[in-house]
């Protein structure tokens, strides 16, 4: 079977911990690939904040739609861990670009990597419901 391949940047400029909450558990006893999704939001939403942008209206009109995600899983989060969520931009377009990320847990003092991830994000009028230009402005600060 193919395994999906995520190439990570080199560098993340954005770090935020997330503790696993005890409704992140599945019935496997370890986080489930439904939270790994709500926990990279998180740190995404988070992520943007520090930068000065937003995921929905950003610029006046100009919001953010998801066109995509890979997530490959490392390793197991159990109840418990904290989370470390790097996130860093890259692979621009006109109008969008990608979301990288990698999630991370410190137990019995080794750092253990959860999953690597990847979100295609693309500017979006929800108003209008259209594709729209990746502004300049927003470009300049995910590339920072």
């Amino acid at each position: 079977m193919a395994r999906i391949k995520i190439d990570l940047p080199t560098a993340f400029s954005y770090n935020i911990a997330i503790p696993v909450r005890i409704q992140d558990v599945n019935y496997g006893g370890h986080v489930g690939n439904d939270a790994i999704l709500s926990i990279m939001h998180e740190a995404r939403i988070q992520y943007l904040t520090s930068i000065g942008c937003k995921e929905l209206d950003h610029d006046g009109g100009t919001s953010l739609i998801m066109a995509d995600v890979a997530v490959a899983y490392k390793g197991e989060g159990f109840h418990g861990d904290i989370f470390q969520v790097e996130v860093a931009a890259g692979e621009y377009s006109a109008f969008g670009f990608e979301l990288f990320y990698r999630i991370t847990t410190n137990r019995n003092e080794q750092t253990i990597i959860i999953a690597e991830a990847k979100t295609g994000m693309i500017c979006f009028d929800y108003k209008n419901r259209k594709v729209m230009k990746l502004p300049a402005d927003m470009k300049i600060r995910l590339e920072k």
